[in-house]
Order: C-alpha cells, then structure tokens, then sequence
C-alpha cells in the first residue's frame, strides 16, 4: 500500500441540477455535467454530510474531507480549526450558475441552525465571474423595516418593494451575513464561499412548478427568527482592484478571501496563518508548488493547501485571477 502524504488537494467536483440552473458551468468553465439536463451549482470542497468531497488523485484519491481531517488532524486544517471544528470541514466552495432568478431567501446564524438543525449558520460571499446585460441581485432591505411591515409586504405579494436591487457585473463582490435576505438573479456565475451549511429557509419563489407541477417548499415562519430587518448603506462589497497584488476582499468571522490577479507569479508565505487554504480559480491557470509538490489549477477549479505547507509559490502559465480564502 502507498505511503499516505499530504499534497495540495483537488477534489472530484459534485454537480447539481437545479430548477434555475442553466449551461454555464459547461459554455463558460468548461464543466461537463452530463447527464444531468442542467446545473445549477457544483460543489468543489464541501463536508457537507450527503455531499463529501472526494479527493481527485494522487495517493489520497478517494478519500473524503472528514476522512482526511480525521487521519491528519491540524496538519491538514490548523490546530486551532481542528480543535474548534474537529473532523467537520468549516467551508463550503462552489459556483454557481442562475439561468432564473433564485428563490427569495434567507439562512439561519450559528445559533439558530445549531439549535433547529444541528448545523452551521450560513454566511457567505459571491464573487460575480459572468454577468449577463442588466443582471441583478438582492441583498438586504432598502430601507429599515420591522417583522410586522415584513409580513405585511409578503402577504400582500409586494414584498420586492421592500428589498434592495443591485445591478452588477464581473468582478463584484458580495458579503452575505447569515440574517440577510437575497437571491441571485437570472444570468449571474458566481463563485460562492460559504459557511459549510446547506440550511436556506425559501421565502418566496416566484410560484414556481417542478416536472410534476409542484411548487417548491417556503419556510415563512422558520425565516421570521433569522431575518436582520435592518438597512446597510452598502452592499457591496468596495474595494480598488490592483493587477499583480494581494487584494483584501472579505475580512469575516468565518473566513477571510483576498483576490490574487497576476500575470508573472508570486511566493505567499503562510506562516502566521494557522489554517488550510483554498485557491479558487477564475481565470487562466498556474501551478501551485509547495515542498516539492506541484499542482496544476486552471479556471473552474479549486485547491486546498494543507496547514503544514507554510508556503507556495504560485506561478502563472498564461495570467491567473484567483480566490484565496483561510479561516480567521
């Protein structure tokens, strides 16, 4: 039997057909998803229970998330991620492609979903990789509103006029506190970070029909308690895209992202960092080489570094633009 190591890890991806999904993950990343009719997210690294990860190659092939925390333990995801979450993996990386607007929404805190579910909470962030013409989405109320006016609106069947639209284009960035109302509205791809949790409570779904005729599931009460009814005065995520830096994106409880676009290379040195990292890739592709191990990424794909690797150099083919995401 090989002798089991750690490497930079790539994982069989899971695809999901969706009532909204489109092509995308095929036309625009090159994902094939037959032979389902379509595809709504893949799941690059999840541990999510029903869901696991699997490694792609290399001696670990096969093996799942949980399976590889469990056998490597802080070596693989950090010591203090290890004694915070055991051999649960904390996140969760996907893409995702609307074709139609997803359901009105909104995912439970921490408390919450450890109380009904047993659970995570759900906070998360999109990073828009294609927007077609006048795509939008929801984030949020636009204006502070209260449970009552809230129920008020739904049950009237205007419960639009009370919540934020945004316009958005390739390179937007969202961050999605778990509380927050939203959807993803038709002709987005989105690369999504999340908190490893598959908790959504469906507030209202545009009287959609599955196959069968049947209207999906919305969970009205269960929402009322993990609805924030305030108002920001930003959504978006602000920040000064720079070629050939590190760009801080998102800076959270759950997880910090920064967004690398370079055209040459760069060593990124980990050593304060007591986490596993991921690289996401949206553009192009590069190597990712840490103690004499190599891993090819290109675009629609995902990499977890392993905590014991405290350094990578990471060295553009053609140009790359990538998500570097680690816990806090």
């Amino acid at each position: 039997m090989s002798k089991r190591y750690l490497y930079p890890l790539k994982f069989d991806t899971i695809f999901k057909e969706k009532i909204w999904g489109g092509t995308k993950i095929n036309d625009v990343l090159g994902k094939d998803f037959s032979p389902l009719k379509n595809c709504g997210e893949t799941w690059e690294i999840s541990g999510v229970p029903g869901n696991l990860s699997k490694v792609s190659d290399g001696v670990l092939k096969g093996s799942t998330l949980p399976e590889l925390i469990e056998e490597f333990k802080e070596d693989l995801v950090g010591k203090k991620v290890y004694e915070a979450f055991g051999n649960e993996f904390p996140l969760l990386v996907k893409f995702i492609d609307a074709a139609q607007d997803l359901s009105i929404q909104v995912h439970p805190d921490d408390k919450l979903a450890r109380e009904r579910h047993n659970s995570l909470g759900k906070s998360e962030m999109w990073y828009v990789f294609q927007a077609d013409e006048g795509a939008k989405l929801i984030s949020g109320f636009n204006r502070e509103t209260s449970r009552e006016e809230y129920l008020q609106y739904l049950n009237s069947g205007k419960l639009t006029e009370l919540l934020n639209e945004e316009e958005v284009q390739a390179g937007d960035c969202f961050y999605l506190p778990a509380g927050r109302v939203h959807t993803i509205g038709k002709g987005l791809l989105l690369a999504e970070i999340q908190q490893s949790s598959d908790v959504t409570y469906r507030i209202y779904d545009f009287d959609r029909t599955d196959d069968d005729g049947n209207k999906r599931e919305l969970h009205t009460e269960q929402a009322l308690d993990a609805l924030d009814y305030h108002a920001y005065s930003e959504y978006k995520t602000n920040y000064k895209r720079g070629l050939n830096e590190v760009v801080p994106l998102v800076k959270s409880q759950y997880f910090q992202t920064n967004l690398l676009e370079f055209t040459t290379g760069i060593i990124r040195e980990h050593f304060d960092q007591d986490s596993f990292i991921i690289y996401t890739c949206l553009e192009g592709s590069a190597n990712l080489t840490s103690e004499g191990q190599t891993t090819k990424i290109c675009m629609g794909e995902a990499v977890l570094l392993p905590r014991k690797f405290k350094s990578v150099h990471i060295k553009a083919n053609s140009g790359f633009k990538m998500l570097e995401t680690f816990m806090p």
